[in-house]
Order: C-alpha cells, then structure tokens, then sequence
C-alpha cells in the first residue's frame, strides 16, 4: 500500500505521459481504406489485410498502452 500512496503525487503526470503516448500511436497507424471508401467506392483490398513488421509493433504498443492508462485511471480512482 505504501507504493501505491507513493504514486499519488505522480499519477496525473503518468496519466498526461500515457495519453500522449496513446494518441501518437494511434494517429501514427495507417489506416485500412483509402479515400474512395469514403465516398462509397469499395476498397476490397484492405478487408483481408495481415499486419507486419512495424506496423503490428505499433498496433501491440498502442494496445499497451491504453491498457496502461487504464489502469493507472483505476489507480487513480481508487487512491
């Protein structure tokens, strides 16, 4: 109990760091479909797309991480 009342003072600047961290992860993911699907084109070729490489290190940290900020979110709370 001792570290988690340690952490109290930090838990906000964690949470700042984490989001940040969040949201360049995912802004940073290429996205599937390309500009004709939003206009009703259909893009088949993106619906059977495999993840490789860097592209699946950055899907798995982005997942990381939010579950990280979750958790320090119900650190937090709890606190």
């Amino acid at each position: 109990m001792e570290i988690i009342q340690s952490l109290q003072p930090a838990l906000p600047f964690i949470q700042i760091i984490l989001a940040v961290l969040l949201i360049a992860s995912i802004l940073l993911q290429q996205r599937g479909s390309s500009l004709g699907g939003a206009f009703g084109g259909d893009n088949f070729s993106s619906a059977f797309h495999k993840r490789r490489g860097a592209e699946l290190f950055l899907f798995k940290f982005s997942i990381g991480i939010a579950v990280l900020f979750v958790v320090a979110a119900f650190m937090n709370v709890l606190i």
